[in-house]
């Protein structure tokens, strides 16, 4: 009885049931949809079958990530099977970055050591973006190499991250000081620096989740009560120029606070949101019985929503309750290590944890929208895979601070 409540029962049976649900609604047609299924559970199997026997870390991070993956090529593959197809080979790709993260972190230990080289990396790549970069959607953060769509925002979250983790994790007296002008200070330049580049790209998002980490790392790790306190003038004034003079979003708080003044208009999205949720009930409609196609970018923004539609609330909620796990074991995981490490960990949580809140409260209008990705759910290239670089890193952490497997 013990053995068929481990987690890799319970995955082994939600992918069988996912992708043989799809099947009966092609009509026992599609017999794509079941090797789609087997491909995804043999992938997930034997990864996390090499990740036991070879006790590298913890064994609960990968289970819960293999599930969210499973869930978002299921909904994808009953939105669109080419969509489904390409997500699995996004699934390879994620799961070669995840060990070559662990690889690199688990065993090399200079990246404490490269504050300023990410610093420079971030200055970078929001030069890059901005002299190369197409706009889309309103926001000016894709560039194509070699046909390849790549958004260099979700680089610049996780070097971002490292950055802060290496400023925070140095003792008092190593502190760096130029001209009488404190570290503290040269660090609160580069975070506004980024705001005011990805204010320039109209990167609504990836703004909100840089300063969230940011402040939470700065009351974590240092408690600068005064700092936080200038942050908090800061973040209003940039809050208030932006809905005041920035016409996207100022679209976007207009239709967060009355979506049904132009909902066949600017409206129309949000809306369609809510109705999907809505109609969805508690237990939903059944995978292939709802109409997840009436929400613009459903593979994308709004795939919280088809969920919900057709796997219900309940549905809703247990993805919302998988998220909740995997920042427990973020946060379990940080509780075991100590200096650079422990901030790395910290920061990856958070990032993570607040990207997913502000994504799934966008689609149930709980704050305006933000246009990120769902992580390991939306259809993407760039997101996921950097979400499987993170995850590689916090498998690798918890390796070295004995996290049980």
């Amino acid at each position: 009885m013990k053995m068929l409540r481990h987690p890799l029962i319970l995955l082994v049976l939600s992918t069988i049931l996912l992708f043989s649900l799809l099947f009966l609604y092609s009509g026992g047609q599609e017999y794509n949809v079941l090797y789609a299924g087997g491909a995804v559970l043999l992938l997930s199997c034997v990864t996390y079958a090499l990740i036991t026997l070879c006790k590298w870390g913890d064994g609960y991070i990968f289970l819960i990530i293999s599930m969210l993956v499973t869930i978002g090529v299921a909904t994808l593959y009953r939105i669109d099977p080419t969509m489904g197809q390409q997500q699995i080979v996004k699934y390879v790709l994620g799961i070669l970055i995840f060990f070559v993260a662990y690889f690199l972190f688990r065993y090399i230990n200079v990246w404490n050591n490269l504050k300023w080289f990410y610093m420079g990396a971030i200055i970078a790549l929001f030069v890059i973006t901005l002299i190369f970069a197409s706009e889309v959607k309103g926001a000016k953060n894709w560039i194509n190499i070699f046909g390849v769509a790549i958004q260099p925002s979700e680089f610049i979250k996780l070097i971002f991250v490292m950055y802060l983790s290496s400023y925070f994790s140095q003792r008092p007296e190593k502190e760096f000081v130029i001209r009488n002008i404190r570290e503290k200070y040269i660090t609160l330049f580069m975070v506004y620096t980024c705001v005011f580049f990805l204010l320039l790209q109209r990167e609504w998002g990836s703004m909100l989740i840089m300063i969230f980490t940011y402040l939470m790392m700065l009351y974590i790790f240092k408690s600068d009560f005064l700092l936080l306190g200038f942050n908090a003038v800061a973040i209003s004034f940039v809050a208030v120029f932006g809905c005041k003079y920035m016409s996207h979003i100022q679209i976007r708080v207009a239709n967060w606070i009355d979506p049904w003044t132009d909902i066949s208009g600017r409206g129309y999205q949000i809306t369609q949101s809510l109705f999907a949720i809505a109609s969805g009930s508690f237990f939903g409609s059944g995978l292939g019985l709802g109409h997840p196609e009436y929400i613009p970018e459903v593979h994308s923004d709004f795939i919280f929503s088809a969920i919900c539609e057709e796997m219900g609330i309940f549905g809703g909620i247990a993805v919302i309750l998988l998220y909740f796990i995997i920042v427990y074991r973020g946060l379990k995981i940080a509780l075991k290590l100590d200096g650079f490490d422990r901030c790395l960990a910290t920061g990856i949580t958070i990032i993570f944890g607040f990207q997913t809140f502000v994504i799934i409260g966008g689609v149930i209008k709980m704050i305006p929208l933000t246009g990120i990705t769902l992580p390991f759910i939306s259809y993407g290239g760039s997101s996921l895979l950097i979400s499987f670089a993170s995850m590689g890193i916090l498998q690798a952490l918890s390796a070295r601070g004995g996290s049980d497997v």
